[in-house]
């Protein structure tokens, strides 16, 4: 019998996973840097400065806080307003417009602009609109004015990747990880401020999504050239890149199981148009635990596979079971079936026993294949976003963004 704490549904869960949001509301409150902005947390929730002030952590601690603020925990909405005061300070690049991905420790900006960087802005902004923050629809108009100016291809449905630090030079590369969080973050807005313009467009990009993956058994390709071919094989001399890792990641197919799911629901007024994407939903998230799951001997989703959906990096990334949490929820709301609720309780088995720190707080970020704590990718315990989504989406409205849903259900 399924321990009654893991089975969706029941008093226990519900305690055991709104305990674990205060306690990782609790673990990240040391987050501010000194000049605005968020540190990269430490195993023990102290900052590590020779991670800098990086401004997609500043963005995910944000928008933690905002729903903090909503939910009530005491001193969120300072804390949201010392991240936003980074965002509106040294991360911002006031001579070109956009953010910087990171300010190093010795104060330097790292070069670039990134897709992946400013969707995590407008997330971050949303959030904070929402928890009334100062400065934050004045924040999110910016974010959502250079994004469309720099990132938003409007021809082509998608957003592009990486300009160089003054806007004038587009790197060839595309790639899906950053338009998974544009989706996430147009699904966000359109909720936060009710610009239908910006859901729409999450409909475009996961119309691509969908085609790109039915025709690959399933398996996302992640790797894109200019004109949007794909390059299957991108970084196979860096299979285990932090954000760009070679082949496909059965982590990302479960997230955009979620989100595909969400826009489905939010998107059309019967079940009849929301039947095929729920389907594709269905799909990404079979062939993902099929590939992933228990593949390599051990408990545990394996982070990549080649694209015959053999395991490639076995290291176990914490986020891909907050996800999974997340995905399994959404579609046993989406669909009534029983698998979904049984791969629930089996994520949160093994988040209990494999990825919570009980004695430090929040959740070990990489695991290898045995389950022994790592750090080659991600060292400490950075930022609380995924693993605090997890312990709130699988019991909010699965059709509204996070944020949103956890305002309306006040």
């Amino acid at each position: 019998m399924t321990n009654p704490k893991y089975s969706l549904g029941t008093e226990a869960n519900r305690i055991f996973m709104a305990s674990e949001t205060y306690e990782l509301l609790k673990f990240g409150t040391g987050f501010p840097a000194p000049n605005g902005g968020s540190g990269w947390l430490n195993g023990d929730g102290s900052l590590d400065p020779s991670q800098g002030v990086q401004t997609w952590i500043t963005c995910r601690m944000a928008h933690v806080y905002s729903i903090g603020a909503l939910l009530g925990y005491p001193g969120a909405g300072e804390l949201v307003d010392k991240a936003l005061n980074g965002l509106t300070g040294i991360l911002h690049d006031d001579e070109h417009g956009g953010w910087y991905p990171q300010i190093n420790e010795d104060g330097s900006p790292t070069p670039d602009k990134i897709c992946y960087t400013h969707a995590f802005v407008i997330l971050a902004a949303s959030s904070a609109l929402l928890a009334g923050r100062p400065g934050a629809k004045e924040l999110l108009d910016e974010a959502l004015k250079t994004f469309n100016e720099r990132f938003w291809d409007d021809e082509t449905g998608l957003a592009v990747d990486t300009w160089n630090t003054e806007f004038t030079k587009l790197d060839p590369y595309r790639g899906l990880n950053a338009n998974m969080h544009t989706t996430e973050a147009f699904l966000a807005v359109a909720d936060a401020t009710g610009d239908n313009t910006y859901r729409v467009r999450a409909g475009r990009i996961i119309d691509h999504v969908i085609g790109w993956a039915k025709n690959n058994e399933w398996r996302i390709p992640e790797h894109f050239n200019s004109d949007w071919s794909i390059n299957l094989e991108f970084n196979a001399d860096k299979k285990d890149d932090q954000f760009k890792p070679y082949g496909a990641t059965p982590g990302h197919g479960i997230e955009w199981a979620r989100l595909i799911t969400q826009w489905a629901l939010s998107s059309f007024a019967n079940a009849e148009g929301a039947e095929p994407y729920i389907e594709a939903a269905e799909l990404l998230f079979a062939r993902a635990v099929a590939d992933g799951w228990n593949a390599d001997g051990t408990v545990g989703l394996a982070y990549t596979t080649d694209w015959s959906g053999k395991p490639v990096v076995t290291d176990r990334m914490h986020w891909t079971l907050a996800e999974g949490l997340n995905t399994s929820a959404t579609l046993y709301a989406a669909t009534g079936k029983e698998e979904y609720a049984n791969w629930y309780a089996t994520f949160a088995e093994y988040v209990d026993e494999h990825l919570i720190d009980h004695e430090g707080g929040s959740w070990f970020h990489q695991l290898d294949k045995d389950n022994k704590v790592i750090g080659t990718v991600w060292p400490g315990k950075s930022d609380l976003y995924h693993a605090f989504q997890s312990t709130l989406i699988p019991f909010l409205d699965p059709a509204v963004s996070v944020a949103t849903a956890v305002k309306n259900a006040e």
